[in-house]
């Protein structure tokens, strides 16, 4: 008997070896398709790692991004082929968008200090393969009610798309800190400090607050925004890893990346390498079992009131998650989530996934609730004016509040990249101020016209990537200033 389990052991061995190398062979061989990799996709400049980012101030930071935008342009724009010196380019210094002729870089860390009085601080995190600009609309509003915005570039953005191969998490966290010591250094002690995140800089914002329960050597935030927060993404990412392997042969490099495409957009990357995905999973993994944990031990309660916003289908985080993995463990400490619905009055409502329309029911499906909840959804099937539809933490009655806004034309949803950013938006806005240009505008291209004409693909425009409810959101944060 022990013989026979033994053979079927090996066998099984046998078995999954010869199961790992078709894997292997078929991964290596799809990572041949598509475009060749190019300077911004091979050159991975020196960041900072958590060790060095813990000991460094701001001005450091500083220096040492400088640095890094320095050697960008010797190794990569000075270096650029004659093919790759076209508009469509980022790196390109005649391009349109090359993002150093414009009169703020916003693919840097800033500060912005109000005029008068500093009455608090705010630290803002971007998200993955995004930059600093995504949270200045934000930033901009607490300074006018007399905060300084901290925006801090996370390390490996803003700069190459191949800088996403060597980082990890830690590195973002690290980061985090310091733009913090830097906030509370700035508005001084006393003062309150909020933290704002976008995606996956919603999880480093709650990844320091927890953290900060348990570190008494950390500032403590007095308010949590989250937008779009990366709390849980999808389970592919649990094995992007392997599907790097490949790329340990020189030949097989492009098998590091999930995708390589043109880099058109000066404020964000569109090629994406694994190791990216992996990073954001490696970190939600552990978000996710600090929360379990500090709750087991019932001390979430000394976190601050968190209040997120997030629209109900995303292709990139998991709603589930925000609410089956954190607001469903949160006592009651004033806590709220908003919800943007879809637009149920579209008219090719038809269309939609049953498994979409029903979101919000399987998302909040019982009451009470230990947080307030809003729901933005339309005020009847036939109308695209929206209300809010708000139930109290504790309470099963639903309110109504009427909002001057309303679904524009042909938008059915909104998506993960749209909430920080208004309709006025200069990069990304359906309407976007013609007082900013920035080389391109991605957020109101035009759909009706024959493929393969555009270098970007139809997906990328047809996410909507601005949020007609913008205002909504900007006054509810303006309200915990």
């Amino acid at each position: 008997m022990a013989t026979g389990l033994l053979r079927f052991t090996k066998s099984a061995i046998i078995l999954l070896c010869l199961l790992a190398i078709c894997l292997f062979a078929i991964r290596a061989c799809e990572s041949q398709r598509g475009k060749p990799l190019r300077l911004w996709h091979t050159y991975v400049p020196t960041e900072q790692h958590a060790d060095a980012l813990d000991k460094m101030d701001w001005q450091q930071y500083l220096q040492a991004e400088e640095t890094i935008f320095q050697d960008i342009k010797q190794q990569v724009t000075n270096k650029l082929e004659a093919k790759d010196r076209v508009a469509d380019n980022r790196y390109y210094e005649g391009s349109p968008i090359y993002p150093e002729k414009f009169t703020t870089d916003w693919n840097r860390s800033y500060i912005m200090k109000p005029q008068g009085e500093i009455k608090g601080a705010v630290v803002l995190l971007h998200g993955l393969t995004d930059s600093p600009y995504s949270l200045r609309h934000t930033a901009r509003r607490y300074v006018a009610h007399g905060y300084v915005a901290v925006a801090i570039r996370l390390p490996a953005h803003g700069t190459v798309p191949a800088g996403l191969s060597d980082v990890t998490w830690e590195d973002w966290m690290a980061a985090t800190r310091l733009a913090v010591r830097e906030a509370r250094r700035l508005a001084g002690p006393g003062k309150p400090l909020h933290l704002v995140g976008f995606s996956n800089g919603g999880a480093l914002a709650l990844k320091y607050s927890l953290d900060a329960l348990e570190d008494k050597q950390l500032s403590r935030a007095d308010k949590i925004i989250l937008i779009s927060p990366m709390i849980g993404i999808t389970r592919f990412a649990r094995f992007a890893g392997f599907a790097a392997l490949p790329a340990i042969l020189p030949p097989f490099a492009k098998a590091a990346w999930l995708s390589i495409l043109p880099e058109f957009n000066p404020f964000k990357y569109n090629s994406f390498p694994i190791n990216g995905a992996r990073q954001s999973h490696r970190l939600t993994t552990v978000l996710q079992q600090q929360i379990q944990r500090l709750a087991n031990e019932q001390k979430l309660g000394g976190l601050p009131p968190v209040l997120t916003f997030q629209s109900v289908v995303d292709f990139t985080v998991s709603t589930r998650a925000i609410v089956s993995a954190f607001y469903a463990l949160l006592p009651a400490n004033g806590s709220e989530l908003v919800l943007f619905d879809l637009n149920r009055a579209t008219r090719f409502g038809l269309l939609l996934r049953p498994s979409s329309t029903a979101a919000v029911r399987r998302y909040l499906n019982s009451t009470p609730r230990a947080f307030r909840s809003s729901v933005i959804t339309n005020v009847s099937n036939t109308s695209n004016q929206v209300e809010a539809r708000v139930v109290e933490a504790g309470s099963s009655t639903e309110s109504i509040e009427p909002l001057d806004l309303s679904w524009p034309q042909g938008v059915y949803s909104l998506s993960h990249v749209a909430l920080p950013f208004p309709l006025s938006d200069g990069l990304y806005g359906l309407n976007p101020d013609p007082a900013e240009n920035y080389g391109v505008q991605l957020g109101n291209t035009a759909t009706r016209g024959e493929r393969n004409v555009l270098v970007i693909s139809l997906d990328a425009i047809l996410r909507m990537s601005s949020n007609p409810f913008f205002p909504y959101m900007i006054q509810r944060i303006e309200e915990n200033i």
